[in-house]
């Protein structure tokens, strides 16, 4: 059975009972929240999350790749990638963690 996702909504739930904020300003807020990290994103600029982990953007070059269907050699075009590294802490939580 899949593990449901943590969606926006979620995020602004979580907002507006801990914190008291009304259900809109919640929504606001983690909108705002994306809307920054996806900026810095697009500007090629890493985001640290402290206690977290960080998201970074990197240059992959062009490569021959093969398409697994026909066997047909093709050319993957250079592109921009976003990758996160979790911090250490995030790391020995998870791996500390009793799984459910």
């Amino acid at each position: 059975m899949r593990k449901p996702n943590l969606t926006r909504k979620d995020l602004a739930k979580a907002i507006n009972q801990k914190l008291g904020f009304s259900q809109r300003s919640s929504a606001l807020s983690v909108d705002e929240i994306f809307s920054c990290l996806k900026k810095s994103i697009l500007a090629g600029e890493s985001i640290k999350l402290v206690q977290f982990g960080t998201f970074s953007v990197k240059n992959k070059a062009s490569r021959m790749g093969r398409n697994p269907q026909t066997g047909e050699s093709l050319e993957i075009t250079e592109r921009q990638v976003v990758t996160f590294k979790a911090s250490k802490i995030l790391r020995q939580w998870i791996n500390n963690h009793e799984r459910g």
